[in-house]
């Protein structure tokens, strides 16, 4: 019997979006959109967070101010409940993925053995 994996991935999107954990990321994300001073404030920890990643993957050093920027920055992102909330419910989600991922890649780990 075949299997369709589009199938089964369809059918895994199907579930996370109605797990708890999604309902909790998206209710999350709702209320810090529909706060103007915390959306603000998260829009502006997300593009901080983009510039370093972007600097990393382009092999550029980040600077002790960039890093102490970006450390008063979530200092500061976290003490807004909503913010603290949403960043929360996207861990779980993160941890809940990644758990994912190794349940899809355990057929290839057992084949080629772990790396």
């Amino acid at each position: 019997m075949a299997v369709n994996l589009y199938d089964s991935a369809y059918a895994l999107e199907t579930a996370i979006r109605q797990s708890d954990e999604y309902r909790e990321l998206k209710q999350a994300y709702q209320e810090v959109n529909a706060d103007p001073t915390a959306k603000q404030m998260f829009d502006q920890f997300r593009q901080m967070q983009l510039n370093l990643q972007q600097k990393q993957m382009m092999g550029q050093n980040i600077s002790e101010q960039e890093v102490q920027q970006a450390q008063a920055t979530v200092g500061m992102v976290q003490q807004n409940p909503k913010i603290a909330n949403l960043m929360q419910a996207e861990q779980k989600m993160s941890m809940i993925i990644g758990e994912l991922n190794q349940v899809i890649m355990k057929p290839l780990e057992e084949l080629y053995g772990q790396f």
